[in-house]
């Protein structure tokens, strides 16, 4: 004789069983529109970009007052860098102090959204660089110190931020004078290096400098919500493309 077992009913669980079905592709499809909108921002408003190089170096040197400049004071300015040394005439020497000088006189060109611009000499022959002779250095060139810093340290300490950070070589020879590669850098507010000018890369002229200021305040400006996340992929399709 047969006999039938009737098994008990499974209790109910904690928690309800749910179905996603079709639910489960939402995400997918969410994270699908936010990439189509990010490529059409970028592919149909096109937005131009300076590169992420490296981190700039840190530094604390002294300036034409005597007083300490480190590269924390500067964090939140867009910085443009050049390198000399006290007894660098044009035309013998690549004086880019005189490219400074034109880019401060134009600034007033460039509108930054309230980011401030700032100039900084790294001057590298430390034995003239006390601050009276970097005074002297400054007043010859007719720079204006609100904005403009002359700095220099000991030869260690140099040779570490501007051939070791900045990557721009410089060398004593026998008779004291300098050989070096000029060039000028110009640094984010994040401490990056976003631009790099000399006969190798940008040439140093004015009013592409100014043009990457203005590139570097837009970039500031705008690069929040869906278009930071344009800026991004501009970032990452100028990484792959270099």
């Amino acid at each position: 004789m047969d006999t039938q077992v009737t098994l008990p009913e499974q209790p109910p669980g904690l928690f309800p069983e749910i179905h996603l079905g079709r639910w489960k592709y939402v995400p997918v499809g969410f994270f699908a529109l936010v990439l189509v909108a990010v490529f059409a921002f970028v592919i149909f408003r096109p937005i131009q970009v300076l590169p992420r190089i490296r981190l700039a170096p840190g530094y604390a040197l002294r300036d034409q007052e005597g007083r300490t400049l480190t590269s924390e004071d500067l964090r939140g300015h867009f910085v443009l860098y050049n390198f000399t040394h006290t007894a660098c005439r044009a035309p013998a020497c690549p004086q880019y102090d005189l490219i400074m000088r034109e880019v401060q006189r134009r600034l007033g060109e460039v509108d930054t959204g309230g980011t401030p611009i700032t100039l900084v000499t790294i001057v590298f022959d430390t034995e003239h660089a006390d601050p009276e002779t970097l005074r002297s250095y400054a007043a010859e060139l007719d720079a204006d110190l609100d904005g403009w810093y002359f700095v220099s340290g000991d030869a260690d300490t140099l040779k570490r931020v501007v051939g070791g950070g900045f990557q721009v070589y410089y060398q004593r020879d026998a008779v004291g004078s300098y050989t070096f590669s000029p060039a000028m850098v110009l640094v984010d507010g994040w401490g990056v290096v976003r631009a790099i000018y000399s006969t190798r890369t940008y040439l140093p002229e004015t009013d592409r400098i100014l043009r990457h200021f203005s590139v570097l305040a837009q970039e500031v400006q705008n690069s929040k919500g869906v278009a930071r996340l344009g800026y991004e992929a501009a970032h990452l399709f100028l990484c792959y493309a270099s």
